[in-house]
């Protein structure tokens, strides 16, 4: 039988990606058996109705410069071709159908497993996928940490909110080595640091 790549969905608005975001994704390719990960950006969070978001197709652009030409990393837009708001679950579907020859995995925080049983079809997704969560603190979901396909790994964490990123650039201030340098350049060229809120 052929080996099919497995490939960990990282999922987020990144509004911005930031140095945290990669850093998280950076563990767990070097440090587990994933071939690659594919940072999945969401045009809307149905957990987070009220965010204010950058427009997506700018979010994407910035994942893509924050990538850069490493072949580890992808960028993945296919929650723009899907519609809002964006179910984690349907996207599975969509991407496992698009790529037969793939296997996907579920990246989240242990902030994120606490509260999975308000997700669309949680119990499907459980059954059908690979769930790799990385430590949060504070964050605890003892009954979800049981099933078998859930992996729990203490990662490395550098504790930057997107909400401090997106404060700071509205405030003007020089946090470049927060963001990667094509981000900060690419915000900085196109005045977007207004638009954060």
């Amino acid at each position: 039988m052929e080996k099919r790549d497995k490939i960990g969905l990282f999922f987020g608005s990144f509004n911005p990606i930031h140095i945290g975001h990669l850093a998280i994704a950076n563990y767990f390719y070097a440090f587990t058996d994933l071939d690659a990960v594919w940072f999945v950006v969401s045009p809307q969070n149905p957990l987070k109705k009220g965010q204010t978001l950058l427009d997506g197709q700018e979010r994407l652009k910035m994942t893509e410069l924050a990538i850069g030409d490493f072949d580890g990393f992808q960028a993945c837009d296919a929650e723009f071709q899907l519609p809002k708001p964006s179910y984690t679950i349907d996207t599975l579907e969509f991407l496992q159908k698009n790529h037969p020859e793939k296997r996907f995995s579920l990246l989240i925080g242990a902030d994120n497993l606490a509260g999975f049983h308000l997700w669309k079809d949680w119990e499907k997704i459980l059954e059908a996928y690979d769930i790799y969560v990385y430590n949060r603190p504070g964050a605890d979901a003892p009954l979800f940490s049981q099933y078998p396909r859930v992996k729990m790994f203490v990662a490395p964490l550098l504790d930057i909110s997107s909400t401090f990123i997106r404060q700071s650039l509205k405030e003007n201030r020089d946090i470049r080595f927060f963001l990667p340098e094509g981000v900060y350049n690419y915000i900085r060229k196109k005045g977007l640091t207004t638009v954060f809120s």
